[in-house]
């Protein structure tokens, strides 16, 4: 299927590594040219290196910390000067950390606030009128299994996604007028660093192996494994792409079957 992205100019945020990384890889596999944004310039200059070297697509690093909004400012400057206009934004931050309630500080949720809520607020806020120049525009947000059916360890996360779920549906609906389409995907299980992190720290939580707990999840899973990196990348750059021309304002999950929830 042509997803239409041929020559398209896409932004991946927090691009250089996970699934952020695979998104940008199929972005430039379907020939779109896209500027990966990370904090580590050389793991960015890497990741740039690599699919470029075989993918058909231009892929661009700048190094961006997108908890900071002067990064994000700047970052934007260089994709109207790169660019000139922006087809696609993929919004995408690293997961905020596993805390204790009652143990937190004030200062891990205004950290959280700012690297899950604000970051795209921020990119979003900044991406909008270069796609309204433009005439079209997709965005997609990647949040958590944990906007339909919260986790228990992911607290921060659970509560700062389910902003920017909201603030997408919100805003599907005022630019629709305006062809920019914007959907959320939340990924259940992917198999990434950060899920083996998580699971480590579950495992040792409850004094089993690591293979065990990661055995008795996949078990929970009705699909009976942990998805790919890939199986997550093709659902979110088809939402994010235009053969999409009718689907906006909605939440996908890319969980397995793995959530209870509607």
């Amino acid at each position: 299927m042509d997803l239409k992205l041929k020559n398209k100019k896409v932004l991946v945020l927090a691009s250089s590594r996970g699934i952020g990384k695979e998104v940008a890889n199929k972005y430039a596999e379907e020939g779109a040219s896209v500027i990966i944004t990370g904090r580590n310039e050389d793991v960015l200059k890497k990741t740039a290196n690599e699919i470029n070297q075989k993918m058909a697509g231009e892929v661009t690093p700048y190094v961006t910390d997108v908890t900071k909004k002067k990064d994000i400012n700047r970052l934007f400057g260089f994709v109207r000067e790169h660019f000139g206009i922006l087809d696609v934004l993929v919004s995408n931050a690293g997961g905020p950390p596993i805390i204790d309630f009652e143990m937190s500080d004030e200062a891990d949720w205004y950290d959280a606030f700012e690297l899950t809520l604000m970051s795209s607020v921020r990119s979003i806020q900044r991406a909008i009128p270069l796609m309204k120049e433009n005439g079209q525009g997709r965005i997609v947000y990647i949040a958590s299994s944990s906007i339909k059916e919260p986790i228990s360890e992911l607290l921060l996360s659970n509560i700062f996604r389910s902003g920017v779920q909201a603030l997408c549906k919100s805003l599907a609906k005022d630019y629709a007028k305006d062809h920019i389409l914007i959907n959320v995907v939340g990924p259940g299980k992917i198999k990434t660093d950060r899920l083996i992190s998580i699971d480590q720290k579950n495992a040792e939580k409850h004094h089993v192996e690591l293979e065990t707990w990661q055995d008795n999840i996949q078990k929970s899973i009705p699909i009976g494994r942990y998805g790919t990196p890939d199986e997550f990348a093709d659902a979110t750059v088809f939402l994010g792409s235009y053969r999409n021309t009718y689907i906006t304002g909605q939440t996908m999950l890319i969980d397995g079957g793995m959530v209870n929830a509607y």
